[in-house]
């Protein structure tokens, strides 16, 4: 039987993960990614926990409703990081993250 921290230590794998993607990686792509997996993992300890917590022999749909609105936004910062990705590889033609900091001056 998968319990409530079988879905925790899943979350913390994907978190793990992520956070090691965003601090090793330089190529602006796959940070964003790593990001992603760690709002995934954020997500899925959300719901399990509102799977678990059950109040009145029904499950809290609570969690599930933030996580219902966690996803709506990240669909938004999908469209925004994209394009600021987009207008990076355009101004120089690599997406290093290196080459942010040229940006600035």
């Amino acid at each position: 039987m998968i319990t409530l921290q079988h879905y925790l230590w899943v979350s913390a794998a994907l978190f793990c993960i992520g956070l090691a993607g965003v601090v090793a990686r330089r190529n602006a792509l796959v940070v964003y990614m790593c990001l992603e997996m760690m709002l995934s993992a954020a997500n899925l300890t959300l719901v399990a926990f509102s799977r678990f917590g059950v109040r009145d022999g029904l499950p809290d749909v609570n969690a599930q409703a933030l996580v219902f609105f966690t996803i709506t936004v990240a669909a938004a910062e999908v469209a925004v990081g994209l394009a600021i990705i987009l207008a990076l590889f355009r101004a120089k033609q690599r997406i290093e993250t290196d080459s942010v900091n040229a940006l600035q001056g």
